[in-house]
């Protein structure tokens, strides 16, 4: 069964920080741009970050800009994000994703269903 499983959420106050991870099982996506996405109550699922197969191109949403790190290690098919200077707007369930190609900041053509996600909360 091919999964992507997050992992590393948790409670946080502002300010602090978080590194979230994010292990494929079942295939190897390290030939693919992987991609984190983040959904609050209430809200529609957005866009936080992507990474393309190599590591050397990463996009971000205007957000996140120079708080958080997407990074990946290939020899261990997993997809990280480096949280920093972390907000109470922050507050969402983070969800990875491998997709096709990255055209307009954004991560396209989506290869897998929407896992468990990681919950992460900043409290203020």
């Amino acid at each position: 069964q091919v999964q992507l499983v997050e992992s590393g959420g948790g409670l946080v106050q502002a300010g602090g920080s978080l590194r979230l991870s994010c292990a494929a099982s079942g295939r190897t996506f390290s030939s693919y741009p992987m991609g984190w996405f983040r959904q609050a109550p209430g809200k529609e699922r957005e866009f936080v970050a992507a990474i393309n197969w190599s590591g050397s191109s990463t996009y971000y949403a205007d957000s996140v800009k120079g708080r958080f790190t997407i990074s990946r290690d290939n020899a261990k098919d997993t997809l990280y994000l480096q949280m920093n200077s972390l907000k109470p707007e922050d507050t969402a369930v983070y969800y990875c994703n491998a997709g096709r190609y990255i055209s307009s900041n954004r991560l396209g053509a989506l290869l897998q269903g929407w896992g468990q996600g990681t919950q992460v909360t900043v409290s203020s």
